[in-house]
């Protein structure tokens, strides 16, 4: 992992997720294996996302012998996604968190202003007290993520971090620019943006890849 700047961004540059967004990345790469890479790389990005998380102890017996066995502290972890795309990540952190709370935030992007709109929000409650994942395969330009940002902070969210497939330089920038408290965990920072607001070299529309629309 690298942190290439001061500002909260980590780059997961392991080779088994290089390889598998590699993979992704490949145009004839079938919407059925998309999905399964983006899961297995959604569980991979989990480990430095809740690498902070707080640890107690509890009493166990082992076959063998008593023992104080390490366990998570505190309310239990919410993941938020942001729909639809992010439910492809959402799969993922949930294999290793089976016990968090989850939520989602819908938000399309108006193509002309490449504004979010907001139509759809169901979160756990409370949220002050737990450490909440927010998860989007893409940062691209980043007001999906800060307007998503801005409604968990709303709802009382402190402990919050952002995970990602791939982000742009501008998107990163935006979300720091406003939520220079958010950590932003990612596999990739591409090049940049094209005129659209896609990420280049990037790979196409997450949420197209991932349920075969277009």
């Amino acid at each position: 992992m690298t942190n290439p700047d001061t500002r909260p961004l980590t780059i997961v540059n392991h080779p088994l997720v290089q390889h598998k967004l590699g993979l992704m990345r490949d145009k004839t790469t079938p919407n059925a294996m998309f999905r399964q890479l983006l899961r297995e790389v959604g569980q991979l990005l989990t480990y430095p996302a809740t690498a902070d998380l707080a640890l107690t102890t509890r009493a166990i017996d082992t076959p063998l012998a008593p023992m104080q066995a390490p366990a998570l502290a505190g309310r239990r972890v919410a993941i938020v996604s942001i729909l639809r795309a992010g439910n492809g990540l959402l799969d993922g952190v949930l294999d290793l968190i089976p016990s968090a709370r989850v939520g989602f935030i819908g938000l399309y992007r108006d193509e002309k202003t490449l504004q979010p709109v907001q139509y759809y929000a169901k979160l756990p409650h409370p949220l002050a007290p737990r450490p909440v994942i927010l998860v989007d395969p893409m940062l691209a330009t980043g007001n999906s993520a800060v307007a998503a940002l801005d409604l968990l902070k709303k709802e009382g969210a402190a402990n919050l971090r952002f995970l990602c497939l791939l982000a742009a330089p501008e998107g990163v920038a935006r979300l720091h620019a406003v939520h220079p408290d958010v950590p932003v965990i990612t596999a990739a920072v591409d090049e940049r943006l094209n005129d659209q607001g896609y990420i280049l070299p990037g790979l196409g529309d997450a949420g197209d890849r991932i349920y075969g629309t277009t």
